[in-house]
């Protein structure tokens, strides 16, 4: 008998201060859509449910909204209060601020982790391991909260601490190869580097609207 998938919960992460944007990056529009309506519906492409985490303004009439439990305290808290609101033993996380991830890309991790059950799962791409997206098993929330009680709030290091902690690790796919399999398509047919650019100022807007085709 084919036993039934792992249960999913996807996140957006929203939680920023955006004090290099100058205002909630939430609410910054590209193509005439939110940067988070654009997450959204990211997760939701990708054949996810969508929640945001620590949003800053009104974003409940685009999915639920989960405050943190903390603000200000950087991604890796609104990565636990996720993991903490949520029953799912498989969770995905994006950031409001890369809206060019394509939503195949979330559907090949998420197969991915379910395949090799790996604790964390992500891409690098030029050699580079990316923090997000990430497909992140909720039990290592104990070992994420460790981190920040330590004060170690950076995210990467913290997945990778986490994971060391259990037996399944952290696993990391070079993007190049997803794309060259043909595992991964962007109909936009951007370079995969491309696709992992933060939006953090109305510069970085200006560059996305430029490289986003609607």
């Amino acid at each position: 008998m084919r036993s039934l998938p792992e249960a999913l919960a996807g996140f957006v992460l929203a939680g920023g201060r955006s004090s290099r944007m100058g205002r909630d990056k939430a609410l910054v529009e590209l193509d005439g859509r939110t940067l988070a309506a654009l997450a959204v519906d990211k997760l939701k492409a990708a054949g996810l449910s969508a929640v945001i985490a620590g949003a800053r303004s009104g974003l409940g009439h685009l999915a639920p909204v989960v405050a943190d439990e903390a603000p200000d305290e950087g991604p890796l808290r609104g990565v636990c209060t996720a993991l903490g609101s949520t029953k799912a033993p498989l969770t995905v996380f994006v950031p409001v601020d890369m809206p060019l991830i394509p939503a195949a890309l979330l559907s090949h991790l998420v197969s991915d982790a379910r395949a090799t059950g790996a604790a964390v799962t992500l891409v690098s791409v030029n050699g580079f391991t990316q923090t997000f997206p990430a497909v992140i098993r909720t039990r290592l929330l104990p070992f994420l909260r460790e981190e920040l009680v330590a004060g170690r709030r950076g995210c990467l290091a913290a997945f990778q601490a986490a994971s060391s902690r259990v037996d399944e690790g952290l696993r990391v796919t070079p993007v190049e190869l997803l794309v060259q399999a043909g595992q991964v398509r962007d109909e936009r047919t951007l370079p995969a580097y491309q696709w992992f650019l933060n939006v953090n100022t109305p510069e970085d807007v200006e560059r996305a609207a430029s490289l986003r085709v609607s």
